[in-house]
């Protein structure tokens, strides 16, 4: 029922150590996890969930079964409302305009929700935090947007983090071949969106980390500015080679 659930283990960090495998995972919509997903899950080991969603999606699709499978369970709600409920600007069904779309999105998650973006790594650099995993409803955007700050401020490669925020179009199309067959409800809302709120153009994720580093010089540095120094991601690199 998760189709864009993936560990982020195997990358290179500045200081010379690779996060491991099996310490820290992105997801999509946790709430539609299969019994048979729970068992891997299990086997897993996973310990902590933070849920990036909006109170009105957490309200109307629930959340992951923490009661059946006990988590430390946190929500974060990145943004108020997701696009479909929100005035944005007109962007053209291009590959420009979804570019063009994503780079505004990202870029307006930071400006509203950089806090709750710290507090999710603060949350994932607990020493007791990992195996964790962090997810949205696609594993595209918010959960896109926190994986580049967590791996960009670890220092692996922005070629690396740009790749790695690629990979979720595979995730998508995986998605919507799934609800094609299993969920008319949801296969009837993504008919009803633009294609450039669906796209996963890694471009976008481009500009956005490099506008962070020419503004503030690096990600690092971006991050001390919403409240996470090198203590925090010194825990959270521990964390994720221990």
């Amino acid at each position: 029922g998760v189709h864009n659930f993936r560990d982020m283990g195997g990358y290179a960090m500045s200081d010379g150590r690779t996060i491991g495998w099996g310490r820290l995972f992105r997801a999509d919509g946790l709430y539609r996890l299969t019994d048979a997903d729970l068992e891997l899950l299990d086997a897993i080991g996973i310990r902590t969930v933070v849920d990036l969603r909006s109170a009105g999606e957490i309200e109307k699709f629930g959340t992951f079964p923490f009661e059946r499978h006990p988590v430390a369970f946190h929500t974060l709600p990145i943004i108020d409302a997701t696009w479909r409920d929100a005035d944005i600007p007109d962007f053209d069904e291009t590959e420009q305009g979804e570019i063009d779309f994503l780079t505004w999105a990202y870029r307006d998650m930071l400006a509203v929700g950089s806090d709750r973006f710290a507090q999710a790594i603060h949350q994932l650099a607990v020493p007791a935090a990992a195996p964790a995993v962090f997810h949205c409803a696609a594993g595209k955007d918010r959960t896109g947007v926190l994986a580049a700050l967590v791996l960009s401020g670890l220092g692996v490669d922005l070629d690396v983090v740009v790749a790695d925020y690629a990979l979720t179009e595979a995730g998508m199309n995986r998605m919507r071949a799934w609800v094609d067959g299993q969920d008319s409800a949801m296969a009837e809302r993504m008919r009803a969106m633009p294609s450039f709120m669906l796209a996963a153009h890694p471009q976008a994720m481009r500009n956005l980390l490099e506008a962070l580093i020419s503004r503030h010089g690096s990600i690092p540095q971006y991050l001390s500015t919403i409240g996470i120094g090198d203590a925090t991601l010194d825990a959270l690199a521990t964390v994720l080679t221990t």
